[in-house]
């Protein structure tokens, strides 16, 4: 996801990356890098400088983006907290960003599904409670696209490449709803540039996961069979939660300028970075 956001803010702003400085060292080699720990609680480097904006995409922890906000002080102007939206609760039919958030969790230790969302919602509070309409809150749903290490929608893309019978452990019809990392990128630096405060959903379409499996397919230009197997977990496949969590609505996301890039797009492009 820094990924992303950093190539879509370098051509037209000034960026600093504060990081452990231990992987994609070779990347954006004309960004200035500040190198700390946010788990050892080490943000000596940004005790100097100001910024026109924060964008903290691995604040997990209240822990985390406390200490990040007091090491900033009153040098930065706006504070965009990537949260999820794993705040929403599970049993909320509500499908904008009016909806109930769980109970926060401030202290989750090993995080996990029950402490993970917890532990956002106490996250956002805290930025925007030091920010207050200064502060931006994205809420993703699960991120695709290129330079993707989890398997989610790349373990789809890989599986359907070979062609031939693909396992659907879980129930065709169950919703996935997904968010290309470029689009939430750009919506990361509209709400910026823009000075827009308050939650936003960004999440695709809900599609089922038979529809995520045949257009990976038609990407590839390969024709599979979907074979229906006993379930257990696999990636985008949670059928203990609640389906509502996965028919979120994106239309305040698409209105501050969130591009919809189409899910046929996004799964050519893993492939092709997969080839």
């Amino acid at each position: 996801m820094g990924r992303a956001i950093v190539t879509a803010l370098i051509p037209e702003h000034d960026v600093t990356m504060f990081s452990r400085g231990i992987t994609g060292r070779d990347l954006f080699p004309e960004v200035p890098r500040l190198i700390g720990d946010r788990e050892a609680g080490d943000y000596t480097a940004l005790k100097d400088g100001s910024w026109d904006a924060v964008v903290d995409t691995s604040g997990y922890v209240p822990r985390h983006v406390d200490q990040a906000m007091d090491a900033l002080g009153e040098r930065v102007s706006r504070y965009l907290f990537v949260s999820s939206h794993a705040v929403y609760r599970l049993d909320s039919t509500v499908a904008d960003e009016s909806a109930p958030l769980r109970d926060p969790i401030r202290e989750p230790g090993v995080l996990t599904d029950a402490t993970y969302g917890p532990a956002k919602v106490a996250c956002e509070q805290d930025v925007v409670a030091r920010f207050g309409d200064r502060a931006s809150i994205l809420r993703p749903g699960k991120v695709a696209g290129p330079h993707d290490d989890q398997e989610g929608l790349t373990y789809w893309v890989r599986e359907t490449a070979r062609g031939g019978r693909v396992e659907l452990p879980g129930d065709p019809r169950q919703p996935v709803q997904l968010i290309d990392v470029r689009d939430l990128a750009v919506l990361a630096v509209r709400l910026i540039v823009d000075g827009r405060g308050g939650a936003f959903n960004a999440v695709g379409p809900s599609l089922t996961i038979t529809e995520v499996i045949e257009t990976c397919a038609a990407a590839a230009g390969t024709t599979v069979e979907i074979v229906p197997v006993p379930e257990r977990r696999a990636p985008l496949l949670q059928p203990e939660r609640p389906w509502a969590t996965r028919r979120r609505s994106g239309a305040k996301a698409r209105a501050a300028g969130m591009p919809s890039t189409p899910l046929a797009v996004t799964a050519a492009d893993v492939l092709a970075e997969l080839r």
